[in-house]
């Protein structure tokens, strides 16, 4: 009994020894703490500054207002009245607006006809107007076409009126006729509208998936390049520590980034005025399954890292937009191929960035986003069976050539030529 506790107590110690010369090496490889520490802090307040003004005002836009009447001037009016747009310029042609357009002095061309005030006195007519956005930037395209959109029905709503008392029915019965159906906006998860509410909370989880899975495969690149036992505890022959090694290096990582996580995903929307209706006690326990996720998914990838460079190389350019894309966060879910589908059901990032957004944006509960946070800790089991089987496989390799080599040593001990002379 008492050996079997020692053994225990053995195994325990290496497990330990392990994990603190794992966070020792973090911390003393420049690369990775420039990784972990700047990357995961600094980039936040970069992309933060980038999406600080969330809404544009006064975009610069062209009139062809080729039916100069009343009707078309007050449009007009109110529609310059907006926050959003700065009428900036009266062309008396299309090709005039299309060249300023070219040369991005507006970003928008609003175009009356010659018969727009003809249509609207016909209580049979149809005016028509035309806007064309600069579909260059989003921010311009939106802001422009909302508000223009907006001042068309308010427009449409007294046209209607007008009609109405033109046929003879009393203004008041005009009135709730129009009214029948009233409707009002509200911009839900998002008060602001704007594009950094949106896309910040998803960038944040992208921003940890990411350092995390850079850093480990570049601690594994320089592993191999010294050439340290990565695959199982230095002295041990077997295999068998390769699940020891998993959980000591795993639970190093989580460590560290767990509390990242819990800066970045609790704190930083909160600092940023992003949106933050989630209870922070779910986010935190939604985080565990997808720190441990990404540790493992990157140990197994690392696997196949030879040295310190090309993981960085090779992983940075092919991977963040490629996860950014196929999430379903910025494009949307339906529109992707089934393909790349369920390649994105394989990363953690999909899950994590999805379920984030619902807790933290909607105010979700981790009940009701169950089915992201049983899928993280599917991909965590799933994984770390991986990397446990991938490093045990690497763990015999490394003890049968070790032992090889052993004989090849006690048959040809050092010194000797090999040879065996003719006995007399």
């Amino acid at each position: 009994m008492t050996r079997i506790l020692y053994q225990y107590w053995l195994r325990v110690q290496e497990t330990w020894w392990i994990f603190v010369n794992e966070l020792r090496r973090v911390f003393r490889d420049r690369g990775v703490m420039i990784i972990v520490v700047l990357g995961t802090l600094a980039y936040p307040f970069l992309y933060k500054s980038m999406y600080w003004n969330e809404q544009i005002s006064d975009i610069p836009v062209a009139v062809v207002d080729l039916s100069n009447s009343p009707e078309s001037r007050a449009f007009l009016h109110r529609w310059n009245a907006t926050p959003d747009v700065r009428l900036t310029y009266s062309c008396t042609s299309m090709a005039e607006a299309e060249r300023l357009l070219r040369d991005q002095k507006v970003h928008g061309i609003i175009y009356f006809p010659r018969d727009y005030a003809a249509q609207l006195a016909d209580p049979l007519g149809k005016a028509h107007i035309s806007l064309y956005c600069d579909m260059s930037s989003f921010l311009y395209m939106k802001g422009i076409y909302l508000s223009c959109n907006q001042v068309m029905l308010d427009a449409m709503r007294n046209i209607q009126i007008d009609r109405y008392e033109n046929m003879g029915l009393d203004k008041e019965f005009a009135w709730s006729l129009v009214q029948d159906a009233p409707y009002s906006e509200t911009a839900l998860f998002t008060p602001t509208g704007g594009y950094g509410s949106f896309l910040i909370p998803a960038v944040l989880v992208m921003i940890l998936h990411q350092t995390l899975f850079f850093s480990i495969c570049l601690l594994m690149g320089t592993i191999r390049e010294e050439k340290t036992e990565i695959y199982r505890i230095p002295g041990r022959r077997r295999g068998y520590s390769a699940f020891r090694v998993i959980l000591a290096r795993g639970g190093a990582y989580f460590l560290i980034y767990y509390a990242l996580a819990a800066i970045l995903l609790g704190l930083l929307p909160r600092l940023f005025g992003l949106p933050h209706i989630g209870a922070i006690g779910d986010i935190l326990r939604f985080n565990v399954p997808f720190i441990l996720a990404v540790i493992f998914m990157s140990l197994c990838v690392g696997f196949f890292i030879r040295n310190r460079e090309s993981g960085l190389v090779m992983l940075v350019p092919t991977t963040s937009l490629i996860f950014l894309f196929i999430a379903g966060i910025s494009w949307p879910k339906e529109m992707i191929p089934v393909g790349w589908r369920y390649v994105s059901y394989l990363i953690p990032y999909t899950w994590a960035s999805n379920g984030f957004i619902h807790i933290n944006s909607m105010g979700a509960s981790l009940w009701t986003t169950r089915t992201e946070y049983i899928a993280l800790w599917g991909l965590t089991a799933g994984y770390f069976a991986l990397a446990v089987t991938m490093f045990l496989i690497a763990g015999y390799r490394q003890d049968r050539k070790e032992s090889l080599l052993a004989q090849s040593e006690s048959v040809h001990p050092e010194g000797s030529s090999g040879s065996v002379e003719p006995q007399a």
